[in-house]
């Protein structure tokens, strides 16, 4: 995988391009002008958050500004959840622009967490990273590494810089070649119910007779209805 450069290039520099609308009912001395960003699928909007704000904090009174969130269609958007991942639950069969609300009054306290800092959004990030090399590699990897390294991983995503994160994210994606793979595939099946969000269980890359698994295999596995029988 390290080595299909062309691939991972396409996925980093998958884009969707976004419209920002200020909602109707906030305050505003003007019209506010809809606010157009090509967003990153694999980033965060918490990081592109301070644009949005400096855009709309233009024709608003500084008083009614309080912490700004974002929904599609009634839909509150969850922040922890990558960009593109948050598109495909919500908007997939939707005409591009993806058209996005912005609010600052009224959070929905029940359905979003609170982000007050890049800092929160920077410790998830790092979590998912270690819960996922745990699995592949009982941590051996991300432990080995300095926290320099750790910040050069979250500076690369934070600033859209493909060499500088992949620089370091392919040791999380190596293994030694004495190795049949890595220990388990994390990963996590999402869905739309709200009942049970995503899917997750442990799931080794090689069965017990010694065939390689497939994407098929796994989702054979842990979610057999989204494979027909055809």
């Amino acid at each position: 995988m390290t080595d299909d450069k062309d691939v991972l290039r396409d996925v980093w520099f998958g884009r969707i391009p976004t419209c920002f609308t200020l909602y109707q009912d906030e305050i505003t001395e003007r019209e506010a002008e809809p606010y157009y960003l090509l967003l990153p699928r694999i980033s965060y909007l918490t990081l592109v958050t301070d644009k949005v704000k400096k855009h709309f904090q233009k024709v608003m009174r500084q008083e009614e500004v309080s912490e700004i969130w974002f929904e599609y269609e009634g839909t509150p958007l969850k922040w922890h959840y990558p960009i593109g991942l948050l598109f495909d639950l919500h908007a997939s069969n939707t005409a591009l622009p993806w058209s996005i609300t912005v609010h600052f009054k009224n959070f929905p306290e029940k359905d979003l967490l609170h982000c007050h800092s890049k800092d929160v959004i920077e410790a998830h990030f790092m979590a998912c990273i270690k819960e996922a090399d745990a699995l592949k590699h009982k941590s051996q990897v991300i432990n080995e590494m300095q926290k320099k390294d750790h910040k050069q991983l979250w500076m690369g995503l934070q600033n859209d810089k493909f060499e500088q994160f992949w620089a370091i994210n392919r040791k999380l994606m190596e293994y030694p070649p004495e190795d049949n793979g890595f220990r388990y595939i994390p990963f996590r099946i999402y869905q739309t119910t709200t009942e049970r969000p995503f899917i997750q269980k442990l799931f080794r890359p090689i069965a017990s007779g010694g065939q390689l698994h497939t994407l098929g295999d796994l989702l054979k596995d842990v979610c057999p209805s989204a494979i027909t029988p055809e």
